[in-house]
């Protein structure tokens, strides 16, 4: 499985992209996407990235999720662990929600 890509990072490469050709409209729509809900930088991105993957129940597709959504209430994490076998107490929850919160 492909190393998951942030949506910083890809607003990135689009814009980059973007700058040297004209982007097919999905691409476009994509761009669009990005620069509308990608809120922290790609160096700020990579650091909280790395800080959740030093957690050990968060993997690699859940930190980058984690990093594009960032969520403010422990109801928004639930909804991201829902499809993973990781129960969550409240103490993890509130571990990530700090963390996120020292990048907002």
């Amino acid at each position: 499985m492909p190393e998951p890509v942030s949506l910083a990072s890809v607003k990135q490469l689009l814009t980059e992209e973007a700058s040297r050709r004209t982007l097919p409209r999905e691409a476009l729509l994509a761009q669009q996407h990005a620069e509308l809900f990608a809120t922290l930088s790609v160096e700020d991105t990579d650091k909280l990235i790395a800080e959740l993957r030093q957690l050990p129940y968060v993997d690699a597709a859940l930190a980058v999720k984690l990093a594009d959504v960032l969520p403010q209430y422990p109801e928004e994490i639930r909804l991201l662990f829902s499809k993973e076998r990781v129960v969550l107490d409240e103490a993890q929850l509130t571990r990530l929600l700090e963390t996120i919160a020292h990048f907002r």
